[in-house]
């Protein structure tokens, strides 16, 4: 296990938590509550600066219970304005809650400014972390057509450009994996940034991910809104009114996208709500987001038996 997972067992349980981590490390396994920690990338990632492990993106598997699995997977891409990653409320948390769905959730802890990285880092990793999950999906009890994306603020700007710059597979790829499609089969995006060029884009996602002076063809492509298509896959939106760190106009011009492309879209805007809430379990109205996903996922067939009674 590595010292940012044990990190993150201190933070859930204090003194206890670190000590319970402590000797996880030491022995060499993750704790009961934890997920299963890999690589992303075993022989080393594209464009590596080093062998540290900013420079080893990873996916932490949580899997639920064998009796409430659904088949379905999904790739979640925490927020952090491409400067860091927001790994509890935007991963841990939602990868619990996505569990109790009967969901496989898999949290991939993407290359980032923070740790030295700029585009195409990130995508490079989300296109691989889809592929990968794809790739297993015997061994993770997925169906290969039930594999999504679910992404916040900058990871919601990641899992929108995964949803609009994906490919089929390499068939001439050494590595098996490559040969895979990274297209999500859906796309749950909240309070995602969406627009690089718009004057409601989040700047600090902007030159985290491009530097200072991008190249104005690779800000229009990664706009997402611009790159929409019929093949998109269906999505979902969350946004909140009061979201001033990343106006609601983000998801408005991504749903107007989509649905002039004839996507289908659901999108929810509540009044109430700063950036950065997660499941928004202490905000009105914006708390009830993820019952109103899990009737979308259900709608869609992503749940099997309905699990929203």
């Amino acid at each position: 296990m590595r010292f940012q997972e044990m990190n993150r067992c201190a933070r859930r349980g204090g003194k206890i938590g670190l000590l319970v981590a402590s000797i996880c490390l030491a022995a060499g396994i993750a704790p009961a509550d934890g997920p299963k920690v890999e690589l992303l990338w075993p022989k080393g990632a594209p464009g590596a600066k080093g062998d540290t492990p900013n420079d080893k993106p990873t996916l932490n598997v949580w899997l639920p219970p064998a009796d409430k699995a659904v088949g379905t997977g999904v790739v979640i891409c925490p927020g952090g304005g491409y400067g860091g990653l927001a790994l509890g409320h935007e991963g841990v948390d939602v990868a619990r809650w996505l569990n109790s769905l009967g969901v496989a959730a898999f949290v991939l802890e993407y290359r980032h400014k923070g740790k030295g990285y700029e585009h195409p880092a990130p995508l490079d990793d989300a296109q691989h972390a889809m592929r990968t999950v794809r790739a297993r999906a015997d061994e993770f009890k997925l169906k290969t057509d039930q594999i999504g994306v679910l992404g916040f603020s900058a990871g919601g700007h990641l899992a929108s450009t995964l949803a609009t710059h994906w490919d089929r597979g390499k068939p001439d790829a050494a590595d098996p994996i490559d040969k895979v499609s990274c297209r999500p089969d859906f796309a749950i995006l909240v309070y995602p940034v969406i627009s690089l060029t718009a004057p409601y884009t989040h700047g600090g996602s902007k030159k985290n991910l491009l530097g200072d002076n991008p190249d104005p063809k690779l800000v229009e492509s990664l706009s997402n809104e611009t790159q929409v298509n019929a093949e998109t896959p269906p999505t979902f939106l969350v946004h909140t009114t009061e979201d001033t760190g990343v106006p609601p106009e983000n998801s408005l011009a991504f749903y107007s996208a989509l649905h002039k492309a004839k996507v289908p879209v659901e999108m929810h805007v509540y009044e109430k709500g700063p950036h950065g809430k997660g499941l928004g379990p202490d905000v009105p109205g914006m708390k009830n987001w993820p019952a109103a996903c899990a009737d979308w996922l259900q709608v869609h067939g992503f749940l099997g038996k309905d699990q929203t009674k």
